[in-house]
């Protein structure tokens, strides 16, 4: 008789979301979609190559769940991660400030080198897998 070894399986540690919203960036967020002319599925967050430092945040409306985004929901906002910029956004908080000359979405990304002098491009180096 042979005798089968048994695989257990440990349950699996849960996963830190890539990134949260403070307060403020998921008010205006559900201020934005609420004010949108058709129904999304949730907002899009992706980096894309560009500017004087290398790389730009991108933000967009998402018509549909693409089987491969990372799917994040935070205080009631789904939040959709370009499967190309999960390794880009890991520990990033998003916020929404409000200054005297501009309102704006700001990433606070730990994975951030460098910034260029406007503010609207940054240098990220990926996690490490």
């Amino acid at each position: 008789m042979e005798i089968q070894p048994t695989l257990t399986l440990r349950p699996r540690r849960p996963r830190p979301a890539v990134v949260t919203l403070t307060d403020a960036a998921a008010d205006q967020v559900k201020a934005i979609m609420a004010r949108a002319d058709n129904t999304y599925a949730g907002l899009r967050v992706g980096v894309k190559q560009g500017g004087c430092a290398g790389q730009e945040y991108v933000l967009s409306y998402a018509d549909a769940i693409s089987p491969l985004d990372e799917v994040v929901t935070d205080k009631g906002v789904t939040v959709l991660i370009d499967p190309k910029a999960v390794l880009y956004l890991v520990g990033t908080v998003i916020d929404y400030e409000t200054t005297k000359l501009a309102s704006k979405f700001v990433f606070k990304n730990p994975n951030e080198t460098d910034a260029c002098g406007c503010g609207e491009s940054v240098t990220i180096k990926p996690v490490a897998e």
